[in-house]
């Protein structure tokens, strides 16, 4: 029996790139596919040679044609960090929209079952703490980071659209806070600006007083919970990310203490519509994937500073001076 076939949408990005290497280590023909917006070919290099895996320069939000059968895809072809999709609005938008439907009307033509990548960020800046699946969330849909938010809750929506009116299989992650290597220093969220900060010895950059919290999954684990919800039976959303919270000043105090940098910790005032709390309730994670995290934050960061620190000089330097989230 020949091995089963996915396609991997943003397949050189952060997340992608992982998942690539975790479905050819689990014996599929993996299919990349990037328009290298926000990707980098670099992550995904390792894998060119391999006679499993090939790669298709293309932008989703445009017709899809891969030739042969494919049992599975995963979309998670999109901006997902405050300065590109502040920089790359409309494509942010169009991604999650057209995208998505192209990605929905090639699962349907294959007979493939489709997962999409949804975020925390459809809870907006939440009411409700932790966050429940159950929860609709709070979201400016003209805010600065209504571009990102409404693409995902329309990517959700149409999804089971299709779930509900085709019968396509298809699921859904909300994915938390994640971190680990591959991240790019300047991606504008809060663990690399720390880090990169810390490298090139700059003050760390805190907005607001710091109190606002965050949950940060290490990538091995997320991507565990990735494949075993996409091998579920179980079709409604479901929220994968580490429970452990912690304010982002005790954060980039963690930071400072690993890197054993001597700079200072200055604030800045809190951008707009920026999340309070972040939280996930991972108990549908647990009950229906038997998956929790197994990383602690301790380990996880210091196998992503180890990367960081490895990277050459001139990456450090590639940092925008200031950051723009706490995401």
């Amino acid at each position: 029996m020949s091995a089963k076939r996915v396609l991997i949408t943003g397949a050189a990005g952060f997340l992608g790139s992982h998942l690539c290497d975790k479905f050819i280590k689990e014996g599929y023909q993996v299919v990349g596919m990037d328009n290298l917006i926000t990707g980098d070919l670099k992550n995904i290099e390792h894998l060119f040679a391999l006679p499993e895996f090939e790669f298709y320069h293309h932008d989703v939000s445009k017709f899809i044609h891969v030739p042969g059968p494919i049992d599975y895809i995963l979309h998670f072809a999109s901006p997902a960090s405050p300065i590109d999709y502040l920089k790359i609005p409309i494509q942010t938008l169009k991604v999650g929209s057209l995208g998505t439907h192209n990605c929905l009307g090639l699962a349907k033509a294959k007979g493939a079952r489709m997962l999409i990548a949804s975020t925390s960020e459809i809870y907006g800046d939440p009411l409700v703490h932790p966050q429940t699946e159950e929860y609709w969330g709070n979201v400016n849909p003209i805010g600065p980071r209504g571009v990102y938010d409404e693409a995902k809750r329309f990517q959700e929506a149409i999804t089971m659209a299709y779930h509900t009116f085709h019968g396509l299989e298809t699921r859904i992650v909300r994915i938390f806070n994640t971190y680990g290597p591959r991240m790019r220093l300047n991606d504008g969220r809060a663990l690399p600006a720390f880090i990169g900060q810390a490298l090139r010895g700059e003050d760390l950059t805190v907005f607001g007083d710091g109190s606002q919290t965050r949950s940060f999954c290490y990538v091995d684990d997320l991507i565990e919970g990735i494949y075993r919800l996409l091998l579920s039976d179980y079709a409604l959303p479901v929220n994968i990310g580490n429970p452990n919270e912690i304010t982002l000043l005790d954060f980039a105090e963690e930071v400072l203490k690993l890197t054993g940098s001597t700079v200072k910790i200055v604030h800045k005032p809190l951008p707009k519509d920026d999340p309070k709390q972040r939280k996930p309730d991972i108990s549908k994670a647990k009950e229906i994937l038997n998956w929790s995290p197994t990383i602690d934050r301790a380990e996880g960061l210091k196998r992503t500073y180890a990367y960081f620190k490895a990277l050459p000089e001139e990456e450090w330097n590639k940092q925008p001076k200031e950051f723009i989230s706490s995401k």
